[in-house]
């Protein structure tokens, strides 16, 4: 019988133990010790498991298909230790799709698939039984993540799966698949490399995907055209349907993105996963609320659900279930899915103890996943601001990072003020944010306050804490900033305060981030928030390589360069202080230091960097010496140089940065 037939039936008692369903505070609700696992599948049995700790009775339901139809099986489950419901059902279920239904509050709460599970048919409606091994492609026993030696090694790029490989002219046959990180070899009409191919020729060490786990904005039935940026999670232990050949197919979606991480591996890339634990898409009627009735989230004084994500709730991370099914989701992700790290949104949403239970788990697994996030909410969190993960509390996270807007904020203007501009745009004052975004953030004798923050000197408490960039999928990439804040200027001026921009980012001591397209020049015509525009708007056109080849080949160069010499990426605040000295210019709207002495590592002696977003050269005083020039006037080479200049001054040429070294 369908649980909703009969609104008077009392609930079904399916055991003799006694059921606690109301508790005193969510403080009070027990926690599940053992294995955290709702379907354990074997050929002769599969255990199906939900921790509901409130309910007085759950239903399993059993389907033959992913989607329509009527359930084949009604079960009810039994209540165990620790708010724990169980069954075991006998046989082979494999290929079978199941749903939980809770009965609480004198009411059935509707069908879930529960808040583990691991893998769903079209739209993540149901579960499904499958058996992961059949999920695993060939060679996956000896996928190995590439070597990492320091987390200051890392150079960071952001990609959405659509924008990367979309126009039909990137020659990938699996455009906005899993799969397009998996093809070859591929070049434009042009011959320019495009694909992972592009990714291995720019240099990047990480790709940082946009979300890849099950989001509910996209139906995946409907084969026309479809966009998100996908931070409306459904389902966080599975990925998206719409990204695999055959949403229709569980196996399918799964062995598609492990294709895609072991592809990636083999090109010496990392990969990491940006993740929206902070809430998600639904409330009453997602899997969480329809699971244990009011724990998994915050809630007003006024009995409204809090909502400092903007996007209608915030999740809990301070109650010990929450805390353990985000520690949880991110290991199976390293273990199913061998992903390298993580990026958390809206990361001041949850409280500093989770995000350190976070980063001790994985440093069981390995030490070298990288962790860093949001390190602010879109509204004020329900919890006090000094047990919130924001930057001004990531000195107490170590091995986490956070990005940094006041890098951001000073090249190229604040966040949701998109006429405004800053040092790239020639006006004065923002000097300062730019050197506390070359010492990455750390506290440094020679940057005094942080920028948006007086009362603070810092925040960092490791410059690999310091996540520096000056764009990102969350607002005007930057050559739509420029446009903006500078509507006079020449398609030639923009092109050099891109290559100013990407020169403070990647010799800035932080981990860099690039913007997919950056290294090209891409815009999204104006459009900032494109979280559902259409590829028109969010492809990158890879005409724009042959266009731009100048700027991809200057962000090539300086990436190489990043690598080659270690004194760009320190990553010890010791050492940036010690070796890190800026230079004063006597001028706005130029910034210079000198990187003195020799870390471990390093050939050069005396690298001097200037950067100058005037319309007029300038001349800066340096030590009395010869020095070699590698980077001048929009042109980068460190194999044969750029010839020498002897003498106590350096120049450097309008809207753009000179790069010398004894």
């Amino acid at each position: 019988m369908d649980e909703n037939v009969k609104k008077t039936r009392k609930p079904i008692e399916t055991s003799g133990h006694p059921r606690q369903t109301s508790y005193a505070s969510y403080d009070n609700y027990p926690v599940h010790e053992g294995n955290w696992e709702e379907m354990v599948y074997t050929p002769v049995a599969t255990r199906f498991s939900l921790w509901a700790p409130t309910a007085v009775a759950v239903n399993l339901r059993l389907y033959h298909s992913g989607h329509g139809g009527k359930a084949t099986r009604i079960l009810p489950m039994q209540s165990g230790e620790n708010g724990l419901w169980t069954l075991n059902i006998d046989g082979n279920l494999k290929g079978m799709y199941y749903t939980f239904n809770v009965h609480t509050g004198g009411k059935w709460l509707g069908e879930t698939p529960g808040v583990m599970a691991k893998a769903v048919g079209i739209n993540g409606n149901r579960a499904a039984v499958i058996d992961l091994r059949d999920t695993n492609p060939q060679g996956w026993d000896k996928d190995r993540r590439p070597p990492l030696h320091s987390f200051s090694d890392i150079i960071l790029y952001e990609m959405h799966h659509r924008d990367f490989s979309m126009d039909p002219q990137s020659g990938i046959s699996q455009r906005g698949k899993f799969l397009a990180l998996t093809e070859e070899d591929k070049r434009s009409p042009w011959g320019d490399k495009t694909g992972i191919g592009h990714l291995k020729e720019l240099g990047i060490t990480h790709v940082h995907l946009l979300p890849s786990f099950d989001f509910s904005s996209i139906n995946e039935s409907k084969a026309q055209f479809q966009y998100n940026w996908g931070y409306d999670p459904q389902n966080y232990n599975v990925p998206e349907g719409s990204y695999s050949t055959d949403p229709y197919t569980p196996e399918t979606r799964i062995r598609e993105f492990k294709q895609m991480v072991m592809t990636l591996h083999k090109a010496g890339i990392r990969v990491v996963m940006d993740v929206a634990y902070n809430h998600t898409a639904q409330t009453l009627e997602g899997n969480f609320e329809r699971t244990v009735p009011g724990y998994f989230y915050r809630k007003a004084p006024d009995g409204t659900w809090a909502n400092a994500s903007g996007c209608g709730n915030e999740t809990a991370s301070e109650r010990a279930m929450v805390r353990r099914y985000i520690v949880q989701s991110v290991c199976y992700w390293v273990q199913e899915y061998h992903v390298d790290g993580f990026r958390f949104d809206q990361m001041g949403i949850h409280d500093i103890g989770t995000m350190l239970a976070v980063r001790h788990a994985l440093d069981r697994i390995d030490p070298t996943l990288y962790i860093y996030g949001e390190g602010w909410a879109a509204g004020t969190p329900r919890l006090p601001a000094d047990k919130l993960a924001t930057k001004n509390n990531i000195r107490h996270m170590p091995g986490i990072a956070a990005f940094s807007d006041e890098l951001r904020d000073s090249l190229r203007g604040p966040f949701g003020n998109d006429s405004c501009g800053a040092f790239l745009a020639g006006m004065p004052g923002h000097e300062a944010g730019l050197r506390f975004g070359i010492a990455g953030g750390i506290s440094h004798p020679q940057t005094s306050v942080v920028p948006t923050q007086p009362e603070l000197s810092s925040w960092a408490a490791q410059p690999t804490q310091f996540i520096s960039y000056v764009s990102c999928h969350d607002d005007l990439c930057l050559a739509d900033r420029l446009k903006t804040t500078l509507p006079a200027s020449t398609p030639s001026e923009r092109a050099a305060l891109q290559k100013l921009a990407e020169t403070a980012v990647l010799t800035s001591q932080g981990v860099p981030l690039i913007f997919a397209g950056d290294e090209l020049m891409r815009d999204k015509q104006g459009v900032a928030n494109s979280y559902r525009s259409p590829d028109s708007i969010n492809a990158i056109p890879w005409k724009l390589k042959r266009e731009h080849n100048d700027i991809f080949r200057y962000i090539q160069g300086l990436i190489a360069m990043r690598k080659a010499h270690p004194a760009f990426r320190m990553g010890d605040a010791g050492l940036v202080r010690k070796h890190l000295q800026f230079i004063p210019t006597g001028l706005d709207n130029a910034v210079a230091f000198r990187l003195w002495g020799k870390p471990a590592g390093e050939e050069w002696e005396n690298i001097i960097v200037i950067l100058n977003a005037n319309r007029f050269p300038i001349q800066i005083p340096v030590s009395q010496g010869t020095y070699h020039i590698v980077c001048s006037n929009g042109c980068i080479d460190l194999e044969n140089g750029l010839g020498s200049i002897s003498g106590s001054h350096l120049p450097a040429a309008p809207q753009s940065a000179m790069i010398a070294h004894q």
